[in-house]
């Protein structure tokens, strides 16, 4: 055999394992609900990553900016975390902004009147801890109590958590009013929930901890099985021995005490509690949770594909605090990407 030939036929074996390697990567980005959304986190960050070494008054990559989109994304993950098991087993809750905001002013009247504040002469170092396993308690309840009624009065879901949105808005300000509540929790756990390492805030590891524990709760765990087989497929889950109404509203409990969770870290990085602070997360925490991957009908959705759809749109939010453009560009982005979000997952799922 000559040399040409011997030639000819490496390079037909490279071009043959390069079009393997390019099928394999197609066939994940089809079968995996977060496909799309992590080609597209890609493509920015390298974008942007250039444009920022390009043009150094771009402080896309100074470590203060860094710093700060990696705070301002925790809160929101976590609570798009509760927000993708509940949307996966099929269902919705638009009250968990207002629990947001209620289970963390109960954490911080509670935590002050037990004497757990910094400042506070004899400060307790339990009562923080102790206050937030009756705001995390709080938080799992009323998710209790939004499956329950909707399931057991047949009501959708939307409406039901519709109306438990309001309720929980008007008994923050009944509980407290609507001036801020002061939330300076003595150690350890101001250190535990509110400390750096690096350009890393303690809520971003919070994120990540919780992100790798719902990995395994829903990929490789028998309670994650259900949750896809009820919001997949109703009537084969029943089939197969799942009870939906048990694994739903187990969902419901992970979706308010994820707001609950997600409302104190809030706090205790600020330093403060609105009482309006959690309006309007709702509808960020779906659309992360759209914009990764999972699908609106439910039976469909990823931890990773929430995890970069909540980065991504903070991503768009500090390019456009960085160009200074107007805040309501961010709005029209995320709404616009919702829809293509959306129309790219079906269309790949009907070429799969």
């Amino acid at each position: 055999m000559t040399t040409l030939q011997t030639d000819h036929i490496r390079a037909a074996i490279d071009a043959r394992n390069t079009r393997s390697s390019l099928s394999r990567v197609v066939d994940w980005i089809r079968t995996k609900p977060e496909g799309g959304i992590a080609v597209l986190f890609v493509v920015v960050q390298v974008v942007v990553i250039i444009a920022a070494l390009i043009h150094p008054t771009f402080r896309y990559l100074d470590p203060a900016n860094i710093a700060v989109t990696l705070k301002a994304i925790a809160p929101l993950g976590v609570m798009a975390l509760g927000v993708s098991v509940l949307m996966i087993a099929g269902e919705f809750d638009l009250s968990v902004g207002a629990l947001y905001s209620f289970c963390a002013i109960v954490v911080a009247t509670l935590t002050a009147s037990w004497g757990g504040d910094i400042g506070v002469a004899g400060a307790s170092a339990w009562a923080p801890f102790a206050a937030m396993a009756v705001g995390l308690l709080v938080g799992a309840l009323a998710g209790v109590l939004h499956g329950v009624i909707t399931l057991r009065f047949n009501i959708p879901s939307f409406i039901t958590t519709l109306g438990a949105m309001l309720i929980w808005k008007g008994a923050t300000l009944l509980y407290h009013g609507a001036q801020s509540m002061r939330f300076k929790p003595s150690e350890p756990f101001n250190t535990i929930f509110n400390s750096s390492v690096g350009v890393v805030h303690t809520s971003m590891i919070w994120f990540i901890i919780f992100a790798i524990g719902f990995y395994f709760l829903l990929h490789h765990h028998k309670l994650g099985n259900h949750f896809f087989a009820v919001g997949g497929n109703r009537n084969a889950a029943v089939a197969i021995g799942v009870n939906p109404a048990r694994t739903k509203i187990i969902a419901f409990a992970i979706a308010g005490f994820m707001a609950a969770f997600a409302g104190v870290l809030a706090g205790a990085r600020v330093m403060s509690i609105q009482p309006g602070g959690g309006l309007g997360l709702e509808l960020q925490a779906i659309a992360a949770c759209v914009i990764g991957g999972a699908a609106l009908n439910g039976g469909r959705g990823s931890v990773l594909g929430v995890f970069l759809g909540t980065a991504l749109m903070y991503t768009i939010q500090d390019l456009l605090l960085l160009l200074r453009a107007p805040g309501f560009y961010f709005d029209m982005f995320v709404g616009s990407l919702i829809v293509i979000s959306v129309i790219t997952n079906m269309a790949i799922r009907r070429k799969g």
